[in-house]
């Protein structure tokens, strides 16, 4: 089959490698109807994230249930399913508790070893914990498979930041971010009722899609400057609940400044270049929490899928590129000039 892999910097390939098998009876094989670009991916593809030459990468996908092994009893072949952004098997402490993303078995796409999502198919390790079923006749829908994907990273993932930030009815909530973790993050943040949403951004089409998602206000300025129009809108006290969707100190130190006393911040960008960390006696001094990290988005799917399937939440505008697999080097360039937002991948 057909498998994109990665061999160095800015060098991303689409390979020939071997077609996914059951292994273990807990297996199932999934052939791949959608799949898509995370900006995480983009910090292997600078050079920021160690990986091996030759090893898979990608971590969101759907698609059909080829084959299972012979414990999987929750999908069967043919089913339409999409997988979560880590593997888990669904019956360990962390799962039961829903923290997947911590589950004693889990693991990630692309690891060295195991498949990655962008790809012609994918051997998924513990079906039965890791896979969700959808409606079949899902598949025929372009639109919906594609807002459908967004469960399995980007939309759990800006939902994880809003709850984190304790986004509620009555709330002002401000993202730190405009790609589509932060864009879906308003999107969530609109979902569990904020009254206002402040999203920070420079780019017109960003924007233009975080207010489409409910964003009320667009701050453009950084640094200071963002801190000050922040306080400017919120009659200088800042914002409840603060989404931190970057990872760099930059966007830390910001979040930390344009919180309400008292307030939130829910970070979920992976950190990089923030050595120095943030000023905990400020946070200390102003009651801020701190909370966030890697989504446990296997145990949001349920929530929020039937949003999803009703059209309620429709977070498919973040893909403005579309690539069959063949394109991906060319997606990975696009996002890396950040001339597309989050690409698309066709089977």
């Amino acid at each position: 089959m057909r498998a994109t892999t990665i061999h160095a910097p800015y060098d991303v390939r689409v390979e020939n490698v071997p077609e996914p098998v059951v292994q273990l009876s807990t297996d199932a094989v999934v052939r791949v109807l959608r799949a898509c670009i995370c900006g995480s991916d983009l910090w292997a593809y600078r050079g920021e994230a160690a990986r091996r030459p030759g090893q898979r990468i990608g971590h969101e996908f759907l698609g059909l249930v080829e084959d299972t092994g012979s414990e999987v009893g929750t999908v069967r072949r043919g089913d339409l399913v999409v997988a979560p952004f880590m593997w888990s098997d669904g019956v360990c402490d962390y799962c039961r508790e829903g923290l997947t993303s911590s589950c004693e078995h889990g693991g990630f796409w692309g690891s060295v070893g195991y498949d990655g999502g962008q790809g012609e198919a994918v051997r998924v390790p513990f079906a039965d914990g890791t896979l969700v079923r959808l409606p079949k006749e899902a598949a025929s829908d372009d639109h919906l498979l594609s807002a459908l994907l967004t469960l399995s990273d980007v939309l759990g993932t800006g939902h994880h930041a809003a709850l984190g930030a304790g986004a509620r009815p009555g709330a002002t909530v401000a993202v730190v971010g405009d790609g589509a973790v932060g864009l879906c993050a308003v999107l969530a943040a609109r979902r569990l009722g904020a009254e206002r949403i402040i999203a920070l951004g420079r780019h017109d089409v960003r924007t233009d899609i975080a207010r489409r998602f409910g964003a009320t206000d667009v701050v453009a300025e950084r640094g200071d400057a963002a801190v000050e129009a922040v306080r400017e809108l919120t009659r200088g006290q800042g914002a409840h609940a603060v989404v931190e969707a970057v990872g760099t100190e930059q966007s830390m130190r910001t979040a930390v400044n344009i919180a309400r006393d008292g307030g939130a911040i829910g970070f979920v960008g992976v950190p990089h270049g923030s050595g120095t960390g943030v000023d905990l006696r400020v946070m200390f001094d102003r009651n801020i929490a701190l909370r966030g990290g890697v989504a446990p988005v296997r145990a949001y799917i349920p929530d929020l899928l039937p949003d999803v399937l009703d059209g309620s939440v429709d977070p498919s505008p973040v893909f403005d590129m579309t690539v069959g697999l063949e394109g991906v080097p060319e997606g990975y360039k696009a996002m890396d000039e950040r001339t597309a937002l989050k690409v698309l991948v066709t089977a």
